[in-house]
Parts: structure tokens; C-alpha cells; sequence
């Protein structure tokens, strides 16, 4: 395992402290479960993860309000939130990530732009979200939101007890 890649520092993480983890995912499509899986050794600690790009999969599979997505839309802290949570519950994980966005280059608003992500990163019921600005290129959105998802974990796992 490559220890300095943020994969293989949270691969070694989990693993230390017996903890699995998952994935749902909009806007980056699998790629964070790609990036885990292609750790030697990851099924110690990843379970699996939901591609979660309709509304319906978020509501029907991941437990997301339908109130939180009419109100508040796919792309905000409520519904990332929920489906990080929604991850947990459903894969019977310890840990998850969850991301929602406007990849690009079409789908932006004035009051969500291109590269508009909202990240969860969750730990049993504890969850920490954040939106980020990406740029306006699509696969460069979805690279940086998976890497800032898998960093956003790896620091709450670092500040967790156990």
C-alpha cells in the first residue's frame, strides 16, 4: 500500500482501527470507490458505495428527504448530509463519504455555479459538510471533489478517538 497517498492513509486508518467505510455518490459518479479500490487490500475496510445521480436513487436507496431535495435541491449541506447518513445505514458501515454537485460544463445556476460541490464526510452520527468552488472543467471538478471528500474523512478520522 502506497502510504502517502490520501488512499492509503485512510486505507491504513480504517483498517488500525477496525472501521469500515462507504461511498454515496452524485456528481462523482464512483470515482472515490474507484480510488479506494484500487488500494491492494481495501476490502478490509471498504464495503461499497451507491451512485446516487437521480433523486429518486437519493430518496429511494439513501433515506434523503424528498422535503430537503424540493426545498433545498441536490446540490446543498441538507441533502449531502443526509446522504452520508443514508451511506452509513445502508451499507452498515462505520464511516462514509458523500458528494453532490454541478460537475459541468451545463447544469449551473447563478446561485449554484458550475464546480458547486457540497461534500459530507460522516462517522457514526457525526457528520462535518462543506461547499467548495471547483473550476468549470468536468473531470477536473470531479478529480478535486474526490480527493477533497477522501481528505475531508481522513481528518475526521484523525480527530475521532477511535
Amino acid at each position: 500500500m502506497n502510504n502517502n497517498s490520501i488512499t492509503g492513509q485512510l486505507g491504513e486508518l480504517l483498517r488500525s482501527r477496525g472501521l469500515l467505510m462507504g461511498t454515496a455518490e452524485s456528481c462523482t459518479g464512483g470515482r472515490i470507490a474507484n480510488m479506494i479500490t484500487l488500494v491492494a487490500g481495501s476490502s478490509d475496510y471498504f464495503v461499497g458505495g451507491v451512485v446516487s445521480y437521480s433523486n429518486e436513487v437519493k430518496h429511494n436507496v439513501l433515506g434523503v428527504s424528498e422535503e430537503s431535495l424540493r426545498l433545498h435541491g441536490a446540490v446543498s449541506r441538507e441533502v449531502v448530509e443526509q446522504m452520508a447518513l443514508g451511506a452509513i445505514r445502508t451499507l452498515g458501515c462505520d464511516c462514509s463519504v458523500a458528494t453532490s454537485g454541478v460537475a459541468g460544463p451545463g447544469g449551473g445556476t447563478p446561485e449554484k455555479p458550475v464546480g458547486t460541490v457540497w461534500i459530507a464526510a460522516a462517522l457514526k452520527d457525526r457528520v462535518v459538510s462543506h461547499c467548495y468552488h471547483f473550476g468549470t472543467v468536468r473531470a477536473e471538478n470531479i478529480q478535486s471533489a474526490a480527493d477533497t471528500a477522501l481528505t475531508m474523512l481522513l481528518e475526521l478520522l484523525q480527530k475521532s478517538n477511535g
